[in-house]
């Protein structure tokens, strides 16, 4: 929908008052020369016929026979018609006109500030509604207001939009985050009050399901302290150069073992010269967070292929599947906390649903993002972008 053009504030409050003024002043000055020639036809057409046209001629030359002209005028006109008093008939008149004229202002006035006064009040209402936790309020756009307060209520808009996600996400992640740690908590301590019960004996293999478990609550914990950090902009990263090929290869080699047992070959392929400025314990953190997804949920594609492109003063990183993918309308969820595709991608495959969140916090803290397709040959595509410093 095309936006209707607005004034600035300070054009719109200008030509209201000026349009006022000037208004004003032009009314009163009609006025008094509606009244003047009205008064003059009316005089000159009851003048007697000879008079008239002795007088006519000395309208405009009255020096031509002064005593005549000042004698018509003030048996016709009034004697006190050209006195300087504050009581004569033009002062009465204008008196009378801005009487008049007062209240046309006022009301013209307070109408044509009606769109600035109900902005207003629309946008404390909302804000209003917007304090008691009511994030769906929207603040209505009044039609003819100035274009600062049309731009304020859109960006306060948006702002409750934002902030009515944010909730929602909130809500969700609380819910997911509940969830999550309560599974491991749950297991540790029925194994726990098993032993205790005699239900399982005191032994080494089941203090090792218990540490299990107690590991996996002690990583959702640290990974849920780094999106914090990462989300208030507190994430620390130890830039050096760094070879990002080199860093790849690395973290191929580190889960050859486990992409063995799953039956993938997982394939590094670089062109270029790969050195990057970086934090090279984040930016492996990544790499291992995308191949383990990979092992996890896309093993039956028998392949994962890595490509490092430079891209501008940056790079392109490439991780392409050949798994069964994952829907489309999944893909701008990918990177939320604690989330799993519920089709292709299974939960009973594992994970707790931080691992891409936590690789994209840590893209974002070096300037760049994760972005995820679904190619036509199939499987998915996730190209880690790391712009130049």
């Amino acid at each position: 929908m095309k936006k209707s053009p607005s004034d600035s504030l300070w054009r719109w409050i200008c030509v209201r008052i000026l349009t006022l003024a000037i208004g004003s002043v032009i009314a009163i000055a009609f006025c008094m020369w509606l009244r003047f020639n009205i008064q003059n036809l009316w005089i000159i057409y009851h003048m007697p016929q000879e008079v008239k046209e002795a007088f006519l001629p000395l309208i405009e030359h009255p020096e031509r026979n002064p005593a005549l002209f000042h004698q018509v005028m003030d048996q016709r006109w009034g004697i006190g018609y050209s006195a300087p008093s504050i009581m004569s008939a033009d002062w009465i008149m204008v008196g009378v006109l801005v009487l008049v004229i007062i209240p046309f202002i006022v009301i013209i006035g307070l109408r044509s500030a009606r769109p600035l006064s109900a902005q207003f009040i629309t946008l404390a209402t909302a804000a209003r509604a917007v304090s008691r936790g009511e994030f769906r309020v929207r603040a209505r756009l009044v039609k003819n207001a100035p274009e600062e307060l049309a731009q304020f209520t859109e960006d306060f808009n948006t702002m409750t939009q934002q902030l009515e996600r944010y909730e929602k996400e909130l809500h969700a992640s609380h819910v997911a985050m509940a969830h999550e740690l309560r599974s491991p908590l749950t297991a540790a301590i029925g194994r726990i009050q098993g032993m205790l019960d005699g239900v399982f004996n005191l032994e080494p293999q089941q203090l090792t399901m218990v540490m299990k478990q107690l590991k996996l609550l002690s990583r959702l914990t640290d990974d849920l302290h780094l999106l914090s950090l990462a989300e208030a902009g507190q994430l620390t990263l130890s830039k050096n150069t760094l070879n990002l090929t080199e860093v790849l290869k690395e973290r191929a080699a580190w889960l050859k073992p486990q992409a063995e047992a799953c039956g993938m070959l997982i394939t590094v392929k670089s062109h270029t010269q790969a050195l990057y400025t970086g934090d090279v314990f984040r930016l492996g953190q990544v790499f291992t967070i995308i191949m383990e997804n990979a092992l996890r949920y896309a093993a039956d594609g028998g392949n994962l292929s890595i490509g490092v492109n430079r891209k501008g003063s940056g790079f392109d990183i490439t991780f392409q599947d050949k798994g069964p993918g994952v829907s489309a309308e999944f893909l701008p969820a990918m990177f939320e906390r604690f989330t799993r595709a519920e089709t292709s991608r299974g939960r009973h495959s594992g994970g707790s649903g931080l691992g891409l969140s936590i690789a994209q916090a840590i893209c974002v803290a070096h300037g760049g993002n994760i972005i995820a397709a679904l190619p036509p040959e199939g499987g998915l595509l996730l190209t880690v972008h790391l712009p130049g410093q």
